[in-house]
This record gives structure tokens, sequence and C-alpha cells, in this order.
């Protein structure tokens, strides 16, 4: 059982306790902005899927800890997709999707369902360039209006599937002390809430990344979705404020009643030491005040909490090891950055997932890659070489200039070390078939190869320490994924892949 959580499918962490308690992330690995809405006994929330497509997974809950993927809602490539809001308008469902496709500036998109689980419209561009985040609220009159970074607001059609005026100031957000060490100001994550005769708007101030002391969260209420807001006395809500923390850079919060009708809170945070991970999503109770404010009462979010009360028992993740005899492609599996013919190149035969070539290298393959939930993993798949140009790998992958990995074309065993590919390391290795292991003990990988399908296993040479592979280096706001990459010409056919939490020796799926 991992350290410190429960052992959930493939031995990963697992946020319930079994004892009426959770530690968090309630959603491990790399889901960022999370965007979450109650409907009815059953919550869904969905993350910021920036390059991954098929994108914008909805995850379900029934207790706001225990999660489930349904399936993604975002097919269609409009480019780099960041924070987004979920809401649900006169019975049918929106995702607003702040995007910025090749070539074009960022702007708000649209998408709509009659059932949660599909199918999702195609997006739908409402025109108003510059603007991200954005938040979905009906004021007092009854009409819809989108919240977006600034702060700024513009009034939507009634079937909120356009804009009905311009983009205006809305509300000029709290200030901390000059002295604070943030990244920048930054307002943005707008969310909002009606509760009583106040609208609160929640949002996210100092910067996302950068210092761990930057990222907060505040907040602001008014008798009218026109304003004026007033500061809370409070502010900020959230803030890491020192690097011993558990979590750093915490904030981009919505809030949300719970099963029993208390209430928590939903945001992101960079765990202590493991930016590899990327922004993972946090649970926190809060508190309303006797003036109508709401505090922040996990105290040190490393330590167990209460299950909030009243919830139906909740599926968990379910496993990542995949013998590829059905389609998790988004809800597991994903492109990064495909072009948009790139999801013809995933088809399911002959007992694998066969993946035709594209590129010439890991950098410019589009590979597929998994999300990871744990500090520490092991995780191999067998790899059938399919045309005489064909060649593949096993991949930690965070973008194209951030990556490491085994490669394979038949002749021999490639080595891709931060980006660049050794050529002396190369070892001769003459096979159409290869299973690859890397094992992941926090942040330092090592490597194997096996050409009997794992009944015996090399260990590669070298070890990488990959701790420096994230955001505050690369840009981007990634996380370094699992990737397998199909370059050159022809195909690869993945098999069996297996995946394991690791957290003591006796856990790692084979020993050499």
């Amino acid at each position: 059982m991992p350290e410190g959580w429960a052992a959930g499918a493939d031995g990963q962490r697992k946020a319930d306790l079994g004892n009426g308690h959770f530690r968090n992330p309630v959603v491990a690995g790399d889901h960022p902005d999370p965007s979450i809405l109650k409907d009815g006994d059953v919550y869904y929330m969905t993350f910021s899927s920036f390059d991954s497509y098929p994108g914008l997974v909805i995850w379900r809950s029934t207790d706001l800890v225990n999660w489930a993927p349904v399936g993604p809602a975002l097919h269609t490539n409009i480019g780099t997709v960041w924070a987004v809001d979920i809401c649900k308008h006169e019975g049918r469902y929106f995702i607003y999707i702040p995007a910025a496709p090749a070539g074009k500036p960022w702007g708000i998109y649209a998408i709509w369902a009659d059932d949660i689980a599909g199918p999702w419209s195609e997006p739908v561009d409402l025109n108003i360039p510059g603007c991200i985040d954005p938040g979905h609220i009906v004021g007092e009159d009854g009409k819809r209006y989108l919240f977006v970074n600034g702060i700024r607001k513009v009034r939507l059609t009634d079937d909120g599937l356009a804009t009905d005026g311009e983009v205006g100031p809305a509300y000029d957000p709290w200030r901390y002390p000059e002295d604070w060490v943030v990244e920048n100001f930054a307002p943005e994550g707008p969310k909002l809430l009606r509760r009583g005769e106040w609208f609160y708007i929640v949002t996210a101030v100092g910067g996302t990344a950068g210092p761990v002391t930057g990222h907060m969260v505040i907040t602001a209420r008014s008798r009218s979705v026109h304003g004026p807001w007033e500061h809370c006395p409070h502010n900020p809500i959230v803030r890491t404020t020192s690097v011993n923390e558990p979590w750093w850079s915490r904030g981009h919060a919505t809030l949300v009643e719970g099963p029993r009708g208390d209430w928590w809170m939903v945001y992101h945070g960079y765990e202590n030491g493991m930016y590899t991970l990327g922004r993972q999503t946090l649970l926190e109770p809060i508190r309303w005040t006797k003036d109508g404010w709401f505090e922040a009462i996990g105290g040190d979010l490393s330590q167990p909490l209460p299950i909030p009360a009243g919830g139906k028992p909740s599926p968990s993740a379910p496993p990542l090891s995949d013998d590829f005899a059905r389609n998790r492609m988004g809800t597991q599996w994903s492109f990064h950055a495909p072009k948009a013919e790139d999801g013809a190149r995933a088809s399911y035969s002959d007992g694998g997932l066969v993946i035709a070539a594209s590129g010439t290298s890991p950098a410019d393959s589009s590979p597929l890659t998994c999300i990871v939930p744990d500090r520490s993993y092991a995780a191999e798949i067998s790899l059938d070489l399919i045309g005489a140009g064909a060649e593949a790998g096993l991949l930690l992958y965070y973008n194209d200039k951030a990556f490491v990995g085994l490669g394979h074309d038949g002749e021999k065993l490639k080595l891709f070390e931060y980006s660049q590919e050794l050529e002396w390391a190369a070892i001769p290795l003459e096979a159409r078939n290869l299973r690859l292991r890397v094992t992941n003990e926090e942040n330092v990988l090592t490597w194997h190869y096996s050409i009997d399908e794992g009944a015996t296993w090399q260990r590669h040479g070298t070890r990488m320490e990959v701790s420096g592979l994230h955001h505050n280096v690369f840009g981007g706001f990634l996380a370094l994924r699992i990737g397998i990459y199909a370059a050159g010409d022809g195909a690869v056919r993945l098999r069996d892949f297996a995946y394991k939490g690791l957290s003591r020796p006796q856990n790692r799926l084979s020993q050499t």
C-alpha cells in the first residue's frame, strides 16, 4: 500500500482511507484547474487538458472523494485548452473552453450535451478573443454571463452559445501586500456562486507557478452580478506560505455544496518536491462565518480529513494496466498535440492497439500519453514493429523539448536522455518484438528491456534523474507522462501495458 494513502487499482494511491477519512489529492496526477458541477446527488468534474486529444475527460463522484472517469467531451482539436467551466442550465450541460488554435489568438469556445456522457457538440466559437478562464453564472436578471480573466464579464444569449454584448470590466481584485513573493498579479479563474442574497466570486491571483508562495485564492461578494464587489476582509482564503508545506502553489478554487449540505472547495496544487506530477486536485472543507464570508478549515492537507457526510459509495480510479481489449482513448490514452488526421492513427486489432507511425523521432511523433498518479511507479509494455521502417519506444514525456526514454528500430536500442538521442549509447539489438519497462522512484529512473516477453530482463546501464522536467523550466503547465511513440514508416502494435504504483521494493512488477 502506498505510504500515507490507501491502495487503489494497480497499487495507485487512493484518497479514501477506508476508515471515514481521506487524504489529498482526491484526483492524483496532472488534473489542474478543476471545474466541478453538483447535479442532484452526483458530482462531475473536468480539468485543463492542454494539448491532449481526446480531451476534457469528465469524472464522476457521489462522495467528492472517490472519482472515476466517464469519458472525454472534446474530440475536435481546437489547440491548447486551459481552465474550463462546466455547468448545467435548463437541463443541458455546457463546457466553456479557453483555447488557442494554431495561428489564432486565445478565445472562448462552447460545447454542449443533453447527457453528461455525450455525445457532445462540436465546439462553437464565441468570438471573444483575448479571453481565458471562463466562469458561468446566471444573474439576478435571469441572463447568463461569462466572467473571464481580468476580471471581466460578457453577457451570453439565452442558449449560451453566443455573446450578447461586449466584454467589459467586472471586478478589480483584492491586492496582496507588495512584499509577498509571487509570480505576478494575474487575476484569473473566476468562479461564481449565488448563495442567499449574495453573489460570490472566487478568483486566483499571484500567478499559477513560479514561486511556491505565489498562487492563492481570494473572494469578493455583491448583491448583483453587476457589482459593486466587496473584498473579503479575510483574503487570501488559501495560500501556500512556505516551501515546507505539503502542497505548493495552491489556487484556482471552486466552491461546492457537499452531500449533506456542508461546503467544500476544490482547487489544485503542486505536491512538495514533485513538480513532475503536475498540479493535482485537492479537496478542503470550508465554513461559512457569521458575517457571511467563508474560511478554509482543512489545515495541514498532508493529514487525513473526514470524508464529506452523506455521500453514497462511489467508484475510484480504474486500473491503468491495459490489455487493449477495449477502447480507452481519451479516458486513459491521448495523443499529445495531434494533427487533425492523427485520430485515425489508432486502431484496435490482433490483440493490441496499433499506432501508425508519424514523424522521425519522439519530438515530432505526437506520442500517445498516459497521466500517472503516483510519486513512484513501474510501467511496462510490449511493442511489435510493423513495417521495415518502423521505430517505437517507451518514454516519460513532458513536451517535444523535454522527454527521456528508450526506442527501438529493429536493429538497435536507442537512448533518449533529456530530449537528445545519445547515439554513442545505442545497443545493437535485432528484434521485431520488444518489452520495455521504466521504474520511476521519486524522479529517479531505471530502464529495462526484454526480448522474451518479460521472462528475463536486462537493465539498461543508464539511470536518469528527471525532477527538472516541469513547467518552471520548460513552460506549458504540463506534467511528465508515460508516453509511447511510433515514428518512421509503418506502425507499432501495443500489447499488455502493465502499471504498478510503488512504495516499497516488493511492490515492483518484477525483480531483476
